[in-house]
Order: structure tokens, then C-alpha cells, then sequence
């Protein structure tokens, strides 16, 4: 349970405290108060990046050189742990340091350390773009689950990101006439090797949703079909010519794909908006039940002034998964807190 929050120099706060139940807490204000920078700060501490950040220097507050985001987390009736995250524009104090820098009970981590430790699930309107945005946000989608879940997967994901740049710089310098094709011969087995663990790990995701689907009454239409770009000597050596021409790889899980179809119609070409968000929300369902079952503990949900964009009947269903796990929530509108009964009111004025 995230029991406190400390922001200081973080995007639109100078210095904040802030006090969580764990329950439902409703956090209050009108708009440019800084509602979506509070679950920014929070999503920072579990993920170790920003959902919407482009820049780490984009976090840190107008004219400072330093962001800090401090949570105390209880583990148990007697044992709690601080995490901690530092984000800057790359110089403090006239020193080049990293623009991140992680910590745990005040000892520097990596961000792979800090993975797993508060696993969280973000739901915001902007979450459309899973099912109407580029394959590119659906990966992602996959990849921040697993990697909160599966040390075996973070590690094999960063390992394939890495050997894809250096496989990728080769291939441009083969079309350039200054390296050889037997220079990719190390990288090809990496990336072989780990792509082959990455694709493996999505399918059983997307698997393991589609079971949920049938289960439900709500959602028992809908089907993820993941289209995979598997990566094997055979298909690297078919592509070889044409990976030299334009300078890139054209195979493997960094080419993936995720559908979300209902009754075998594509929703991002054929459903309205209320059937995408309809999507998302059994997205999103399924992300839960996924990483509390991987994990052993219950998530922390963090929804950002959702409810103005669901129907009743999707509202009804947030609200009873929201039921006996610790919820941090966002609304510009004071009638939405009638809806959580027994929250803690947080107003940001």
C-alpha cells in the first residue's frame, strides 16, 4: 500500500505531501491543478518512467534543475520501504549525471530493480489510442505488464532493444560499403535467442486474456489476436537483402502487432468510440487479473478522470473491481465522489 507520496520540483509542485488510504482516494480539482501530474508522480515510483513524458527533463518543475518523487510503501504491519525517484535535464550543478536515478530505502538502484516492487495498472481516456493508436502503443501496452511481472522477460526484452540498435547500425554501414555481413553473425543469435522469449511471453499474455473474455458476460465477444513477427535464422536470412537496402530489421518483435476484435470484427477500423473504450476497459481487466496473479499482490490502480467517459454499465463494473484493492482516482467534478463511498478526499487547489 502506498501510504504517502513527497513531490518536490516535479512538474507543476514546488513541494507536496500527500497522505494515501488503502482504499479509494479521490483526488479533486479543476483542471491545470495537477491531478494527472499526481498519478505521473505515482506511475513514476512503480514503472520507473513517465506514461506521457517525452523528455525526463519535462518532469522537472520550470527553472529547477531537479525533480524528486518520494513514496513510503507498507509491506506489512510492521515493515515499510521508501522508494524514490530523481529526474533532471542531464547537468546538476554544473555536473553531467543520468536524468534518472532510482532509489530504495535511500540505496541508488537500476530501474529494473525498483520493477515489481508497487504494481500498478493506469486508466485514462488518452487509452483509446490501444485499440485506434499505432501498433506501437499496443506493444508497449504488452511490455510495461510483463516487465512489472516477469524479471525473465525484462531482461530479455532490453537485451533484444539493445542488440536491434547495434543489428540496425550494422546494416546501415553494409549499405554504406564500410562493414561486413558476417558482423551481424553475433547479433543475429542475440536477437534470435531473446526475440524468440519476448514473442513466446506476449502470446501467453494475450492467451491468458482471451481466456478471461470467455469468462465474462461483459466482454465475451471480444478476442486479442496477436500478430506476431517471429524472428528465426530462416526468416532474417529472407529479409537479408532487403534489410541491407533500407538500412533496417524488418523481422522480429519490435514488428508486433496486437487486435482487439468483436465477433471477429476489427475494432480500431469498425467499432464506434464507445465500443473502443468498451475494449480498452476489458483491456485493462485483464491486465490486472494477469499481473495480481503473477504477482502475488494486488495492484494499485490509478484512473484518471475516467468515469466521464464510460456508460453506466462499464462505470458499475470499474467500480466493482475498484472494491477491496487501493485505488488512486482523479475527477474535476465533486459530484464524482459520490460514487466512491468511504473514500479519502485529496483537494488540489
Amino acid at each position: 500500500m502506498l501510504t504517502k507520496l513527497r513531490l518536490s520540483g516535479f512538474r507543476n509542485y514546488t513541494e507536496a505531501e500527500y497522505d494515501f488510504s488503502q482504499g479509494v482516494n479521490a483526488v479533486i480539482g479543476q483542471n491545470a491543478k495537477g491531478k494527472t501530474n499526481l498519478l505521473e508522480a505515482i506511475y513514476l515510483l512503480g514503472v520507473g518512467e513517465s506514461f506521457r513524458a517525452k523528455r525526463t527533463e519535462e518532469m522537472v518543475s520550470f527553472g529547477q534543475e531537479l525533480g524528486k518523487v518520494a513514496g513510503e510503501i507498507q509491506l506489512s504491519k510492521d515493515d515499510t520501504m521508501t522508494l524514490e525517484v530523481m529526474v533532471n535535464g542531464g547537468v546538476v550543478m554544473g555536473k553531467t549525471v543520468n536524468k534518472r536515478k532510482y532509489l530504495v530505502d535511500g540505496v541508488s538502484k537500476r530501474r529494473k530493480d525498483i520493477l515489481g516492487l508497487m504494481p500498478l495498472v493506469l486508466f485514462r481516456p488518452e487509452d483509446v489510442e490501444l485499440i485506434s493508436g499505432s501498433p506501437d502503443s499496443r506493444r508497449k501496452f504488452l511490455d510495461n505488464l510483463l516487465i512489472q511481472v516477469d524479471k525473465v522477460y525484462e531482461n530479455s526484452l532490453s537485451t533484444y532493444e539493445q542488440a536491434l540498435r547495434r543489428r540496425n547500425k550494422l546494416l546501415d554501414a553494409i549499405r554504406e560499403g564500410t562493414a561486413s555481413r558476417y558482423a551481424l553473425t553475433f547479433w543475429d543469435g542475440l536477437l534470435i535467442k531473446h526475440g524468440q522469449l519476448v514473442t513466446e511471453k506476449r502470446r501467453e499474455l494475450v492467451e491468458y486474456i482471451n481466456r478471461l473474455f470467455k469468462k465474462s458476460d461483459l466482454f465475451k465477444d471480444l478476442e486479442v489476436v496477436y500478430d506476431m513477427s517471429t524472428v528465426s535464422e530462416a526468416r532474417l536470412s529472407q529479409y537479408k537483402e532487403a534489410e541491407v537496402a533500407v538500412g533496417y530489421t524488418l523481422v522480429g518483435p519490435h514488428k508486433d502487432d496486437m487486435l482487439v476484435k468483436d465477433k471477429s470484427r476489427d475494432l480500431s477500423t469498425y467499432g464506434s468510440r464507445g465500443e473502443q473504450r468498451m475494449a480498452v476497459l476489458a483491456l485493462k481487466m485483464g491486465e490486472i487479473y494477469f499481473m495480481e496473479e503473477q504477482s502475488g499482490k494486488k495492484v494499485l490502480l490509478l484512473l484518471d478522470d475516467i468515469f466521464s467517459e464510460l456508460d453506466e454499465v462499464h462505470k458499475e463494473e470499474v467500480l466493482r473491481v475498484m472494491s477491496g484493492r487501493q485505488v488512486v482516482v482523479t475527477t474535476a467534478d465533486e459530484g464524482d465522489s459520490k460514487m466512491f463511498k468511504g473514500a479519502k478526499v485529496v483537494r488540489l487547489t
